[in-house]
């Protein structure tokens, strides 16, 4: 049965890594990175609210497609507002919204502290200090009301992180 696993946190939280931890468990599965959607659909972006109303949209109707082919998706994106998660789970059946809990100030130590950037803009912490709209900074983020599986990754590994998102996808 597939499945649709949206991983969500602050920036730095971990879940790029975690996903990449699943997705070398299970290289069948389809991974969705909300910065790579970005960099093809808005080259410059400008992180309105508009433009990220339209993104994540974009994304839910993407992993829903996806999802209804019979593939298992895993979303890697912040997803600062419920109403995003709350629209992945009206529309996918098999929805498992995952928590990744990090303190702000581990974030921010994360990201300062990255060697592989991915394509995750770089200097965002210091980007909000300019007033840039970073969420849980400038903008808000929303965290899960009811996630499937919350995960403190200042205390878990990603590979252990991994086993837990396997073990609530078997229940």
């Amino acid at each position: 049965m597939p499945e649709v696993i949206w991983i969500t946190g602050l920036p730095g939280s971990g879940k790029s890594t975690i996903a990449d931890e699943l997705l070398k468990r299970h290289p069948q599965w389809i991974l969705l990175r909300m910065d790579e959607l970005r960099k093809v659909a808005t080259p410059e972006p400008t992180y309105s609210e508009t433009e990220r109303d339209i993104l994540y949209r974009s994304l839910v109707f993407t992993a829903t497609i996806l999802y209804r082919a019979g593939h298992t998706v895993i979303i890697d994106a912040t997803g600062n507002l419920r109403k995003w998660r709350q629209l992945a789970r009206e529309m996918i059946p098999r929805f498992y919204e995952v928590y990744l809990k990090c303190s702000l100030s581990e974030c921010e130590r994360r990201e300062e502290q990255r060697r592989l950037r991915r394509l995750a803009p770089k200097d965002i912490y210091k980007k909000a200090k300019e007033g840039w709209p970073v969420p849980g900074v400038v903008v808000p983020y929303e965290s899960p009301e009811c996630p499937e599986l919350t995960i403190d990754t200042e205390k878990t590994s990603p590979q252990e992180a991994a086993d837990l998102i396997e073990q609530t996808l078997s229940t």
